[in-house]
């Protein structure tokens, strides 16, 4: 996760994940070395089908790595699909897709995967859905999976809009998928809007929020998230935690045994016997 370029221009504790690169400065021509090309990684289903998944070169927006909360959820999916089987879903940061790719391979209704509408991102997303052999379809139109781009706690209309016509009272999605998203801490209250606007409020839709706390001097800004989305009237429980062999990243700083650990979390809307204890608690 950490960067040469980032000992250089040192940032506050907290910015450095969420600073956008600027044109203040113009450096000329081959003052750093060339991005890395995109890259390509597998994920390997439990029945023996492989799934490839491109990634594009380096990216400030962190879509040219595949985060092990993409694979940990992946592998809960696999484990009870009916978590997404026949059922609507949307991936929010999602980069290569890898959790949407298995939600549609398991026989999601619909599943639509998004990252920052930057071009060379969502031309990932789209390649990864075509070159996935147990996708494939005679007609697009028929595809179960479709990608887009979306920038976070934006207008959910053209979200929906993917669902085609829905009910008066049950427009959303059954499931999100957050995965590897909360050390952006300054998009928290973002990705929360996005949870309000796209989560279906009816029994059973539920966010899955999965993570890893890379920078384990920060992991309670980490768990503000479930704070905020608390808050705001949602109820927050905790469903996994697995301990992955090695980091993700393994010559970052900080507590190895946390940068091993992925927690899972789910956000829902609470049930109407819920709200009336929290009426009655109050």
């Amino acid at each position: 996760m950490s960067k040469p370029e980032e000992v250089v221009n040192q940032v506050p504790e907290d910015e450095g994940s969420d600073i956008e690169a600027g044109g203040l400065f113009e450096d000329p021509p081959d003052f750093y070395p060339p991005s890395p090309p995109p890259t390509t990684e597998h994920y390997t289903m439990k029945n023996g089908d492989d799934i490839t998944l491109h990634l594009v070169g380096h990216s400030p927006l962190e879509a040219h790595t595949l985060w092990n909360g993409a694979v940990i959820i992946s592998q809960y999916f696999e484990d009870h699909p009916e978590e997404v089987k026949d059922r609507t879903v949307l991936e929010i940061g999602a980069a290569a897709g890898l959790p949407s790719l298995v939600a549609a391979v398991l026989g999601a209704k619909k599943v639509v995967v998004t990252d920052f509408p930057d071009p060379d991102i969502v031309d990932v997303m789209w390649k990864n859905i075509r070159g996935c052999p147990m996708l494939a379809v005679d007609r697009e139109e028929d595809r179960n999976i479709v990608a887009d781009g979306y920038v976070w706690g934006g207008k959910e209309a053209p979200l929906l809009a993917h669902l085609g016509e829905q009910k008066e009272g049950e427009a959303g999605f059954d499931v999100l998928i957050l995965a590897d998203l909360l050390f952006r801490h300054s998009e928290h209250s973002k990705l929360v809007d996005t949870i309000q606007f796209t989560l279906k409020k009816k029994p059973g839709s539920k966010a899955f929020v999965v993570f890893t706390s890379y920078r384990p001097w920060l992991q309670h800004k980490d768990l503000a998230f479930f704070d905020l989305a608390r808050e705001r009237g949602f109820i927050v429980d905790k469903f996994l935690e697995v301990k992955t062999e090695k980091p993700l990243f393994e010559n970052d700083p900080g507590d190895e045994e946390i940068r091993k650990t992925v927690t899972g979390w789910t956000v829902r809307w609470p049930t109407d016997d819920e709200k009336t204890a929290a009426k009655a608690d109050a």
